[in-house]
């Protein structure tokens, strides 16, 4: 089920149909950033951050060769195909665009920074230096996944302006996350299905 409650914390599929959106209307409208840019699959991303297997690290990393962004939520869960059983998700912007080094700007709506020692090690799975990304706070328990999708939003916003990570991480201070548009996408996708 899609449609998100009030105070409900957002599971992989939340994530990944917001995604899906993102990525179809950045194809629509920035077809040339959309070729370099991958909306990592949630799943995907605990899968890339847990496996000991370099052969699978590898294999998951291929697919992502083209591209000089790569987005990618991260949750303190373990990997589950019915959904996330996280308490906290954060983001990951890593910027690819000089292949010989990656920097991966994390983004966490914790005033603790839940999630650092998470995105250490996703940030090192991806071959990237780790860096911290400027982001407002949440005044909640339960908006950090509402913080992941509208984040990712204000950057592909920047990113399609011309405003680039060049000189250190984008600044998402001034982001005002919008729970009932998030629910109101889900629920538009809930009933064309």
């Amino acid at each position: 089920m899609l449609v998100l409650g009030p105070e409900e914390l957002l599971e992989d599929w939340h994530i990944q149909e917001d995604y899906r959106l993102v990525r179809e209307r950045l194809q629509s409208e920035h077809p040339d950033l959309a070729a370099k840019t991958r909306f990592v699959d949630p799943l995907v991303s605990h899968l890339l951050r847990d496996t000991t297997d370099e052969n699978a690290r590898r294999q998951i990393l291929q697919g992502f060769d083209t591209a000089d962004f790569l987005f990618i939520p991260l949750n303190d869960g373990l990997p589950n195909p019915s959904g996330g059983l996280g308490n906290h998700w954060s983001l990951l912007l890593v910027d690819r665009r000089d292949h010989d080094r990656p920097v991966a700007y994390h983004y966490d709506s914790s005033s603790n920074q839940y999630n650092r020692g998470f995105a250490r090690r996703l940030a090192e799975r991806v071959g990237a230096d780790l860096r911290d990304g400027p982001i407002s706070w949440q005044s909640n328990g339960y908006d950090c996944g509402v913080f992941v999708v509208d984040g990712t939003r204000m950057l592909i916003g920047l990113l399609a302006l011309g405003v680039l990570p060049d000189h250190g991480p984008l600044d998402l201070k001034p982001l005002v996350v919008n729970r009932q548009a998030l629910q109101e996408r889900l629920t538009a996708i809930a009933k064309s299905c």
